[in-house]
């Protein structure tokens, strides 16, 4: 399992003064991009292959509140891969110092060519990497129907009502 511990900054806290939504979304995203740079998936190697990640969603859930004082670490694990590598859902958990899990979040995204602006499985050698990540006891292999699992479509609306 991947792990990165984090110090709560005063930033990181909102009114209530415990960890702020930001903070977790932003320590997420810390802790997915440490694992992406570690295995293969740094600047150079995304501009070779002119491709970046794109978030579908991060449905993140909130069990105990967490306050400054202490540091706390956030894990990964894959949740899913598509047979491509084009869709991957990951698994965070954040824990306190006691091992408490205080919070988690289940996030979908995709790889998309940055030219095209299409989403596009991943390189063999880039595919490995990310299936190398510790896998979670319910693993699955994604298809482009997991991605709209929710049901959720955009809705326009006539401008004149803004």
């Amino acid at each position: 399992m991947y792990v990165k511990e984090f110090d709560i900054r005063w930033s990181d806290l909102d009114a209530n003064r415990h960890l702020a939504n930001t903070a977790y979304i932003n320590f997420m995203s810390h802790t997915r991009m440490g694992f992406l740079m570690e295995n293969g998936f740094g600047h150079r190697e995304l501009a070779k292959y002119n491709i970046g990640p794109v978030v579908f969603y991060e449905h993140v859930y909130y069990f105990k509140e967490v306050f400054a004082g202490r540091p706390v670490k956030v894990t990964l694990q894959l949740k899913g891969l598509s047979e491509d590598g084009m869709y991957f859902e990951f698994v965070h958990n954040f824990y306190d110092h006691k091992g408490r899990n205080f919070a988690s979040c289940e996030m979908m995204g995709a790889w998309i060519d940055l030219k095209e602006r299409k989403l596009i499985g991943l390189p063999q050698e880039l595919f490995e990497n990310l299936s190398s990540l510790d896998h979670t006891k319910d693993f699955k292999v994604l298809t482009k129907e997991d991605t709209r699992r929710f049901g959720k479509k955009p809705m326009d609306i006539n401008p004149e009502q803004l």
